[in-house]
C-alpha cells in the first residue's frame, strides 16, 4: 500500500528556482527497506552540489542524504527493525526532502531515546563526517594542534567540539569576527578571522613556526593553496568539501615543494560501507552527545515549502550552526 507525502523534486540543474514543491505516493517498502516518517531532514553543502549539477544523478530525483524519524514500515528480510522504532541515517539514497521514504535498512541507525529527532537530523551527516575525519582519515589522539576551515558551520561546530573533547588543540577559520566568537565558544583553541587576518601566517605564529600535521578542508577551491601553507613537513591534507568550488587543476610537483605532503579526498561512505560500521561511527557521536560534550547548535529550521529559501540562504553563507526541515 502506498502513502501519499509532500516531497521537492527537481527536474533540471540550476538555481534555487528548480526546486519543485510535489506529492507523491510512497510505495510499500521494497526487500532490505524500511518506510520512514519523518520528522526532521537535515539541509547540507552536498544538496546544492546536486541541485547544480556538480555531482551526478540521473534527473528527475529529489534532494538530501541525513534525516529522522519513526519506522512505519518494514520490507522484506530486514531484522534490525520493527514498526515504531526511532531512527536516524546520514547516508541514504538522494531524496531525503520528503516527509515519507523508504530507504535501505543497511543505511539506518538506532537513535536513542535521549537524542531528539531534530538533533539527528542535524548531526547525522555532520557528525559522521567529523567521526571519519577526525578518528579514521586522521585519527587523532589528543594534543595535536590542527586547522579546521569554516569552523562555524554545522561540521565546523561539531569538529570544535569534538576537538576539544579529544584534548585537540583546534584552529578554526571563519568570515567574520561573529563566526569565530561562535567557533571559540563551541571550544576551538584559536580562531582565525580570514577576512581580516592572514591564516598562514596566522597558524604559523599560533604554532611557534612548527605548522599543523594535519588541515581539514570543506571549502575547496578558495583555501587550497592556503591550507598546503600551513602543513608541517609530510602533513596530511584532508580535502573533503567544495563549498566554494573544486580544487581541479593540482600539480602534484606542488606537494614535493611544500614538504613531500600527503592529500585525500575522502567521503563518508568509504569509511562507513558496512551497517556495524556505521552504527559504530553513530554511537561514539551518540555518545559524546549524550554526555554533553557535543550540543547541536540548530540555527536554521525551515519547511519544505521554504527549500530555495534555505538553499539560497547556505550557499551565501548566511547561516551559523545546523539547518533542518522540519514537518507538522
Amino acid at each position: 500500500m502506498s502513502t501519499l507525502t509532500k516531497a521537492i523534486r527537481i527536474e533540471q540543474h540550476g538555481g534555487p528556482e528548480v526546486l519543485q514543491l510535489v506529492e507523491i505516493a510512497v510505495p510499500a517498502p521494497a526487500e532490505h527497506e524500511i518506510t520512514i516518517r519523518q520528522r526532521a531532514v537535515g539541509l547540507n553543502f552536498i544538496d546544492i552540489y546536486f541541485r547544480t549539477g556538480l555531482y551526478k544523478s540521473p534527473l528527475p530525483h529529489g534532494l538530501g542524504f541525513e534525516g529522522a524519524g519513526e519506522v512505519i514500515g518494514v520490507g522484506k528480510g530486514v531484522k534490525r527493525f520493527k514498526v515504531g522504532d526511532r531512527v536516524a541515517y546520514g547516508q541514504s539514497p538522494i531524496g531525503a526532502y520528503a516527509g515519507v521514504r523508504n530507504v535501505p535498512a543497511a543505511q539506518v541507525v538506532h537513535l536513542p531515546k535521549g537524542i531528539s529527532f531534530e538533533d539527528a537530523a542535524a548531526m547525522m551527516l555532520k557528525g559522521l563526517t567529523v567521526q571519519y575525519l577526525f578518528r579514521q582519515t586522521y585519527r587523532l589522539q589528543g594534543g595535536e594542534t590542527i586547522l579546521f576551515h569554516a569552523a562555524a558551520g554545522g561540521v565546523g561546530l561539531i569538529a570544535c567540539q569534538w576537538a576539544k573533547a579529544l584534548g585537540v588543540k583546534l584552529i578554526g577559520t571563519a568570515s567574520s569576527d561573529e563566526k569565530t566568537a561562535l567557533a571559540k565558544k563551541h571550544g576551538a583553541w584559536q580562531v582565525i578571522n580570514y577576512s581580516k587576518e592572514n591564516v598562514v601566517q596566522r597558524v604559523a605564529e599560533l604554532t611557534k613556526g612548527k605548522k599543523v600535521p594535519v588541515v581539514y578542508d570543506g571549502v575547496g577551491k578558495d583555501t587550497w593553496e592556503t591550507s598546503l601553507d600551513c602543513l608541517q613537513p609530510r602533513g596530511l591534507m584532508v580535502s573533503f568539501g567544495n563549498a566554494s568550488g573544486a580544487v581541479d587543476g593540482v600539480n602534484l610537483g606542488i606537494l614535493a615543494a611544500k614538504g613531500s605532503l600527503y592529500v585525500t579526498r575522502p567521503t563518508l561512505a568509504a569509511y562507513v560501507p558496512t551497517p556495524e560500521k556505521m552504527q559504530a561511527a553513530a554511537d561514539e557521536l551518540f555518545e559524546l552527545v549524550l554526555a554533553k560534550k557535543i550540543k547541536m547548535q540548530i540555527d536554521q529550521r525551515y519547511t519544505l515549502e521554504q527549500a530555495a529559501q534555505a538553499q539560497t540562504a547556505l550557499k551565501a553563507r548566511m547561516t551559523t550552526g545546523a539547518s533542518i526541515f522540519v514537518f507538522e
